[in-house]
C-alpha cells in the first residue's frame, strides 16, 4: 500500500485529496468522504485500510475553501471549529466537489473496474449525495448526518446503497433512521442497526468507538463493494 496527496481540479480552483493505492497497484475505486474533522489521521488510516482491501481510495479535502488540509480532534476547541466549518460550507460548492472528486478518481491510471463512495457522519451524507448525482456503482453511508432532512433526492439514487447506524445515536434517532428506510422502500438498499453502538462507532480515536460494530460494519461494507464494484 502506498499513499500521497494529489491535486484535484475543481470548478472554482484546485484542492488536495489523499490518494491511497492498493498493494497490487490497481483496483476498483472508492471516494472516501471525511467527517467534520478533516482528512485527519483517522480518515487517512481508513483510506489505507480500504486500499489494503484492494481499492484505489481518494479522500478529498472538502473544507479546502475555508481551511485547507485542516486536521482536527474530537473535543473542545477542535470540535467547535469542526462544527463551524461544517456550518460555513456551501452546499452547492460541496456538490461540485463531489463531482470533481469522482471524475478525478475515474481518470487515475490505477483505477480499474467501477467506482463506489463511502463516508462517515457528514461524509456519510456526502456519499448519499454522490449516489444521487449518479456515476457510481455503489455507495455506503456510516451514520450520515441530516440525510433524513434530504430525502427529496432519494428518488434519484439508482445504485445499490448500504446504511450503518448506531441504536444509541442521539444525533440520528430511530425515527430519522425509519424515515430514511421508508424513502428507500423498493430500492436496492440495506440497513443495519448496531444495538450497542453510538454515533462515530467506527472511529477508534473517539470515545464512542465500538470495535465489534465497527468490524461487522466493515465486513458488510466490503461484501457490498465486492458485489457491486466488479
Amino acid at each position: 500500500m502506498t499513499s500521497t496527496w494529489i491535486d484535484v481540479q475543481g470548478t472554482d480552483g484546485k484542492y488536495q485529496a489523499y490518494l491511497s493505492l492498493p498493494p497490487a497497484g490497481t483496483g476498483p475505486g472508492l471516494v472516501l468522504f471525511q467527517e467534520i474533522f478533516g482528512v485527519n489521521g483517522h480518515i487517512r488510516a481508513v483510506a489505507d485500510q480500504y486500499a489494503l482491501d484492494g481499492y484505489v481510495v481518494l479522500a478529498p479535502d472538502v473544507f479546502w475553501r475555508l481551511a485547507p488540509r485542516v486536521e482536527l480532534g474530537y473535543h473542545g476547541a477542535d470540535l467547535e471549529r469542526a462544527r463551524a466549518l461544517r456550518s460555513a460550507s456551501d452546499p452547492g460548492a460541496l456538490g461540485e466537489d463531489i463531482k470533481s472528486s469522482v471524475a478525478a478518481l475515474r481518470s487515475r491510471p490505477e483505477f480499474t473496474g467501477n467506482i463506489g463512495a463511502l463516508g462517515y457522519c457528514m461524509g456519510g451524507r456526502l456519499a448519499y449525495q454522490a449516489a444521487a448525482q449518479g456515476g457510481l456503482e455503489a455507495a455506503v453511508s456510516f451514520y450520515g448526518g441530516s440525510i433524513h432532512n434530504q430525502l427529496d433526492i432519494a428518488a434519484k439514487i439508482r445504485c445499490p446503497m448500504m446504511f450503518h447506524h448506531g441504536a444509541l445515536d442521539r444525533l440520528i434517532p430511530a425515527p430519522a433512521v425509519a424515515s430514511i428506510a421508508a424513502a428507500f422502500a423498493g430500492k436496492d438498499a440495506q440497513f443495519y442497526l448496531y444495538e450497542s453502538a453510538d454515533h462515530g462507532f467506527n472511529c477508534w480515536a473517539r470515545q464512542s468507538y465500538h470495535q465489534p460494530s465497527a468490524a461487522l460494519a466493515h465486513g458488510r461494507t466490503l461484501e457490498h463493494f465486492a458485489t457491486h464494484l466488479v
